[in-house]
């Protein structure tokens, strides 16, 4: 349990870092905007690239990714049914509250609770890969058509977009590269790597500026929007992951207990780097990923508690 708590208070200090910057208007009013758009378009397609082209794609298929998945996916069903259909979000809206209530935060706090609580950080890496190479494309693309953005382009264009996206690209690369076990030269690679790994910081920095100035759970529509977000995120997943693990896959002790831990995981704060990117559902995907940051803690602390 105490790499739960390390963990998290990593993530923690540096978003105070970046509140700290807001608070005192370092970078000026559109400092945490511009360093969105810095990370999406150059410093996660290096760490996309970097991390993707290093790992073992054929881990991507295993009984706790599918298990992940689906709890993944029923997660987000209940998130369409409620937004669309019930409070009658429009698509982008609906599309990045989905993603705050089911994409995980497989990297930056997955990666550390990995390592300090499941004891290796091999067992995150499917759950990565398959955000990253499925659920973000599926998401972008989605976003891309619904925003309309570039209106006035060819129908072409429109549908090659996406796979325009920096991003998706990236991701691309680093899997052919590992598929084809291409041998890339350290010093080639290194100034890729030494970018990459400044896009979770900066993303950190980023929300923790957002956060200036915000009250979460404010008055108005989008509280709903957050609250089942959440709930969906830190209560449903797990309860779902464990209900699959135990009873219909049979997981042994140990299995079951990473598979809920990994479902447990709060919110990607990538969430919030494409709600800017977009100007869509900012403030939805904000206080979902700065809740369930908290929240997960108590839970997380209860699953290794009960389960380990």
């Amino acid at each position: 349990m105490a790499g739960v708590l390390i963990g998290f208070a990593i993530i923690g200090a540096v978003i105070l870092i970046g509140y700290v910057v807001g608070r005192i208007d370092l970078l000026g009013p559109q400092g945490h905007r511009v360093l969105s758009q810095l990370v999406f378009f150059v410093l996660t397609p290096c760490l996309l690239f970097t991390t993707i082209s290093k790992a073992d794609v054929h881990v991507l298929f295993s009984p706790i990714l599918i298990v992940s998945t689906l709890a993944a996916l029923t997660a987000a069903a209940i998130s369409v049914v409620v937004l669309r259909l019930v409070l009658r979000r429009s698509v982008p809206e609906t599309t990045m509250g989905t993603m705050a209530g089911a994409y995980v935060n497989a990297n930056n706090i997955g990666i550390p609770v990995a390592v300090y609580v499941l004891g290796s950080a091999t067992y995150v890496a499917p759950v990565l890969l398959f955000q990253l190479l499925i659920l973000t494309p599926v998401v972008l693309t989605i976003m891309d058509v619904s925003t309309n953005r570039g209106s006035g382009s060819s129908r072409l264009a429109t549908v090659t977009r996406p796979f325009r996206n920096p991003l998706l690209i990236a991701s691309l690369l680093g899997v052919l590269v590992s598929v084809f076990d291409i041998r890339i030269p350290t010093d080639v690679l290194e100034p890729f790597a030494l970018v990459g790994a400044a896009a979770v910081p900066v993303v950190l920095i980023s929300f923790g500026m957002s956060l200036h100035g915000q009250k979460p759970l404010q008055a108005g529509s989008a509280r709903v929007d957050v609250l089942v977000e959440s709930a969906l995120k830190v209560v449903v997943m797990p309860v779902v992951a464990w209900i699959l693990g135990a009873f219909v896959f049979d997981f042994g002790h140990d299995e079951l207990f990473v598979t809920v831990v990994l479902a447990g995981l709060p919110s990607a704060q990538n969430a919030f780097n494409y709600a800017q990117r977009y100007q869509t559902g900012v403030v939805v995907a904000r206080d979902t990923v700065l809740i369930t940051t908290i929240a997960a803690v108590p839970v997380l602390v209860v699953v290794a508690a009960l389960l380990k």
